[in-house]
């Protein structure tokens, strides 16, 4: 899921000299005219500013040291290109085909390196298994024993020769994800509860940066087993302290993960923790607490102005009139929407002879998809076609496809089904 927040005072910093310099090309035959870019919080995609295009480039300029992931989106045909920074300029040549980036090409330094990191790590993951297998019928003195002996040191290496001072940011990327997420089979290597808890204390202000938060957090609470969540939670935040930015955003970060595997019990036993808290609350936290709060059984469910509505006149949510509404996020490629929908669609006639109205929001990324399946679905349709980077999947606190509301006709929150059989069990339509 994905979050973004706009951050004004970021913008009106743009136009001060720049640290360092984002510059992107693209063919002429690229049909896209905006460009926004992106900076990372955890989990969380953060809006820096927009930039339109000027002879097939767009130059961002950014205002002040960042060493971190970034990505720039292309709203109207929705490609995506990542890349890091060093707080040095960044240099990106896309391959386009059809408005679709097929290919990214790093100019400069720091992202060419990062790439062949990249690319070396997946071979680790995939060949070095294989390699270590066959190595022991192979005698180290023949070519091939040396060449595979050789492969095998090389490829077992941690962050390689990366220099820290040079590049530190691909050095402290490399260096802790080998750490603390390699699929490494030695016992021995795996990190404990306390490697983690001393990594995410010590760490700098790369690990918001560097989207290792959240895996590290569920590698944390995996080795902590499942029968000591809540003990291994309170040993965390304890030592983190959640009054300081570092403990706020590591607990919204575990909300957010006990929400997404429906660990219901944790989710709200650390949720109350972060409403009652006292102290200041940082921008990450304060999201999550709203997003929330938006979600809760009672609460008006947020309106939505409608993008391009199909099957309704309605220019938002809330102007759709009915006495209930079973509001449904879904997506073409999401084989449980397969599957749940038309058992909806079956009874779609009987629940709309009682005045209920089914509103659907894709998280489709494809137009051509999209629009073919809405085809047989006769309630009111819309989507953004942004997938999970849809304004709505924060405001509603979405975590999976499908997931479902029930409104009444206030547009106040008084169900929250699982399953399109609770839908149908509510309104006894089976």
């Amino acid at each position: 899921m994905k979050k973004i927040y706009i951050l004004s005072a970021a913008l009106t910093a743009f136009s001060l000299q720049a640290q360092f310099t984002v510059t992107v090309q693209a063919p002429s035959d690229f049909k896209e005219q905006e460009a926004i870019l992106y900076t990372l919080n955890g989990s969380k995609d953060i809006i820096v500013t927009k930039e339109q295009n000027k002879n097939n480039t767009w130059t961002f300029k950014y205002p002040t040291s960042y060493m971190g992931m970034m990505k720039l989106n292309f709203p109207n045909t929705n490609n995506m290109v990542s890349f890091i920074s060093e707080n040095k300029n960044v240099s990106i040549k896309l391959d386009v085909q059809n408005n679709k980036v097929k290919d990214i090409i790093y100019q400069d330094e720091v992202n060419s390196l990062m790439n062949k990191q990249q690319e070396g790590s997946q071979k680790k993951e995939l060949i070095l298994p294989a390699l270590t297998q066959i190595k022991e019928y192979y005698k180290d003195n023949t070519d091939f024993g040396k060449a595979l002996k050789e492969e095998i040191s090389r490829l077992s290496g941690g962050a390689g020769n990366i220099d820290q001072t040079q590049h530190p940011f691909i050095y402290y990327y490399n260096t802790n994800y080998s750490k603390f997420l390699s699929n490494s089979a030695d016992p021995s290597k795996k990190a404990t509860q306390d490697d983690i808890i001393n990594f995410l204390d010590k760490s700098n202000d790369m690990l918001e940066t560097s989207s290792l938060l959240r895996p590290v957090l569920v590698s944390y609470l995996n080795a902590g087993g499942n029968t000591n969540v809540g003990a291994s939670v309170d040993k965390l935040l304890d030592r983190l302290k959640v009054e300081t930015p570092r403990g706020q955003t590591v607990l919204s970060e575990l909300i957010d993960i006990f929400d997404v595997y429906e660990m219901d019990e944790f989710k709200t036993k650390y949720l109350n923790l972060a409403k009652n808290l006292k102290c200041t609350i940082n921008d990450r936290l304060a999201s999550t607490l709203k997003s929330n709060a938006n979600i809760e059984m009672g609460a008006v469910f947020p309106n939505y102005k409608f993008q391009a509505p199909a099957n309704s006149t309605a220019k938002s949510l809330h102007d759709i009139k009915a006495d209930k509404k079973i509001i449904v996020f879904w997506s073409s490629t999401c084989s449980h929407c397969e599957s749940e929908l038309p058992q909806l669609l079956a009874k779609y006639n009987d629940l709309k002879a009682k005045n209920i109205q089914v509103v659907g929001f894709s998280l489709d990324v494809d137009k051509d998809s999209y629009t073919k399946k809405i085809a047989a679905f006769p309630w009111v349709n819309d989507s953004e076609l942004k997938g999970w980077n849809s304004s709505y999947v924060d405001t509603y606190n979405v975590h999976a496809t499908p997931t479902y509301f029930i409104l009444d006709a206030n547009n106040k929150i008084i169900n929250k089904p699982d399953h399109v059989g609770d839908v149908l069990e509510y309104f006894k339509a089976k």
